[in-house]
């Protein structure tokens, strides 16, 4: 890993230090690097952030490899410190990465507070391709940007759209899915969130997300927004807690407004 301490938390570094030298361990040369993405990647971190990670590969792992990748990952999880078990990331062949087209495509991907590897494309985004490009930080490696070609802001936008739209729809069509105190608070946010960088055509962070949606839109939705961000901590308990009735009345009409707001915008371009 790279010589430099790539956060300010002592904990979070022996944890990388742990991921990355396990990594290049079961991997070997197919290991092209590791990076950090998301809210530490654009600078806007705090200590209930999620640690999102990328590992770039020669090629899609073996089985034996990912085999040896899942007894690492339960081993990490059960370290003794919370970070370990905030770690969200996905495994990216270089040449699936190279390319927006490439996106869509399944990955072996970690979700936030899971102990294994699964196939999901979470991480195959143009969103997270651009982060990774302009803003990646280097655990080991080649520098990030040169794994990722330019990405006109445009395709940028699109993704976001489509995302604000038919994301929003599945919620507002299955609140059901939905109604838990986590996704109540991480719909919210990341509706601020995607709204702004439609607006602005540059990704950020929950925290930049909040702030603009509460100077740029009606007052009205203070109270949700500071509610929602108070919220953030212990997602694994807020996980199994039941929604705010009221709250989560709001956020379904949030969603509803948000996507409006963002038609709005594309028409007027």
């Amino acid at each position: 890993m790279s010589e430099t301490f790539p956060t300010p938390y002592p904990e979070l570094n022996n944890v990388l230090q742990d991921l990355v030298e396990s990594v290049q361990e079961i991997l070997g040369d197919d290991c092209v690097g590791a990076y950090l993405q998301g809210s530490f990647a654009v600078g806007d971190f705090d200590i209930h952030s999620d640690v999102d990670f990328i590992i770039v590969t020669q090629t899609e792992p073996s089985e034996k490899q990912v085999h040896a990748l899942q007894v690492m990952h339960e081993r990490i999880y059960n370290l003794d410190t919370r970070w370990a078990q905030h770690l969200e990331g996905s495994y990216f062949p270089k040449d699936v990465l190279r390319h927006y087209t490439g996106r869509g495509e399944k990955l072996w991907y970690l979700d936030n507070g899971s102990r294994s590897l699964i196939k999901a494309d979470h991480c195959n985004s143009i969103v997270v391709r651009w982060v990774l490009r302009e803003n990646g930080i280097t655990l080991t490696g080649q520098p990030s940007e040169s794994l990722v070609d330019q990405i006109p802001v445009e395709l940028l936008q699109k993704e976001i759209m489509e995302t604000i739209v038919g994301w929003g729809q599945k919620i507002i069509d299955h609140p059901d899915q939905f109604n838990n105190r986590f996704y109540q608070t991480f719909i919210v946010l990341n509706y601020c969130r995607m709204l702004h960088d439609l607006y602005t055509g540059s990704p950020s962070s929950k925290r930049t997300g909040a702030e603009w949606a509460k100077i740029n839109l009606d007052s009205s939705w203070h109270g949700l927004i500071d509610r929602t961000w108070s919220g953030r901590p212990h997602p694994e308990v807020s996980a199994r807690q039941p929604a705010d009735p009221k709250d989560f009345e709001s956020t379904l009409e949030f969603v509803q407004y948000i996507i409006n707001k963002s038609k709005q915008y594309e028409a007027s371009k």
